[in-house]
């Protein structure tokens, strides 16, 4: 071996830097990309509101009016999102959680707004749980004991989603995490003729401490918490089983909530569903970003760019993320 085959031997042969030098070679081989059509914006609408209310816990989010609910969800149509996930904040909340069902509640009317305002140029999606409208703020009514009564709520539920698909909603968001929930769901569309009204649901939805923020959002008036029906954060395993149940079931579609915590089982999720798979990047992520990048410590821009990046590369179809119009804005200026 001469001396210079000697020198050159001490090099890498394989080089992948190659494939990293430019911009343009970066977008070119890139295993996974974000398009405004994958994300999902929720958004809040507060009964009789007639301004747009800050969200002190979420920087940057509002309860909406009526007027700018209207007006988001057409600037959402503009960007080419996905589709919107619409929350009600009632004035008024029972124990069994009848404004849920009012035709004339605010979120059944807050659906037929953004049904009129942006027809099918957005999946107009509802959340289907009875949290946000119960004066105990748990997701279903409760038995004599105070305990969340499983099979009740089924009915309640079942009457809820004929009224959210009456008021025009594509996709019904079953976020409530009772068991048999889509079955009950699908069954009761289906036998009232709605069987074009899709069913997300909200497979592994795990009892996390980062949807604080979020029951600011909605006003909640929950005692106690949601651990003996959410998921345990220590169990993969079981959300992958709760995912295969809701399939089974006739869900259209799967989500895992929270996403950036959870990723192993979204992944583990995403390798065994005939279905899409969504996930939601919900209040605390969010907020913890821009707490940090307020503070100077990240830079906000990159860290919302690569936490939703995460989030698809882990195997979401889909991203319900309160970024979504200003992430579809960047996207698109990239572009």
């Amino acid at each position: 071996m001469t001396d210079a085959q000697a020198g050159s031997a001490q090099f890498p042969q394989v080089r992948p830097r190659r494939l990293r030098s430019t911009p343009a070679m970066r977008r070119l081989v890139a295993e996974t990309q974000v398009s405004p059509a994958q994300l999902v914006l929720p958004l809040f609408v507060l009964e009789g509101a007639r301004e747009p209310t800050p969200i002190a816990a979420m920087p940057g989010q509002v309860q909406h009016t009526r007027d700018s609910l209207r007006a988001t969800v057409a600037q959402a149509a503009a960007t080419g999102l996905g589709g919107v996930m619409l929350f009600g904040v009632p004035l008024r909340r029972d124990a069994e959680g009848s404004g849920a069902t009012d035709p004339d509640g605010v979120l059944n009317t807050a659906l037929r707004d953004v049904v009129a305002e942006v027809g099918d140029a957005l999946v107009v999606q509802a959340d289907l749980c009875l949290d946000e409208f119960t004066d105990h703020g748990h997701c279903g009514v409760l038995d004599g004991a105070g305990r969340v009564d499983n099979d009740a709520t089924l009915d309640r539920y079942r009457t809820m989603a004929l009224a959210q698909a009456e008021a025009g909603a594509h996709l019904l968001g079953l976020s409530g995490m009772m068991d048999g929930q889509v079955g009950a769901v699908r069954q009761a569309l289906d036998a009232a003729g709605r069987d074009d009204v899709a069913v997300l649901a909200y497979a592994a939805k795990y009892a996390s401490a980062f949807y604080g923020p979020f029951r600011e959002a909605v006003a909640s008036t929950l005692v106690g918490n949601r651990r003996s029906y959410q998921l345990d954060p220590a169990n993969r395993r079981d959300g992958v089983r709760e995912a295969r149940l809701d399939i089974a079931e006739g869900a259209d579609v799967v989500m895992v909530k929270p996403a950036s915590g959870y990723l192993d089982v979204l992944a583990a999720v995403a390798a065994v569903s005939e279905v899409p798979v969504w996930a939601y990047q919900v209040s605390g992520e969010y907020s913890m970003v821009e707490a940090a990048a307020a503070n100077g410590w990240i830079e906000r821009r990159p860290a919302i760019e690569e936490s939703v990046l995460g989030i698809r590369r882990a195997g979401a179809d889909a991203v319900l993320t309160y970024w979504a119009l200003e992430l579809a804005g960047w996207l698109r200026e990239v572009r």
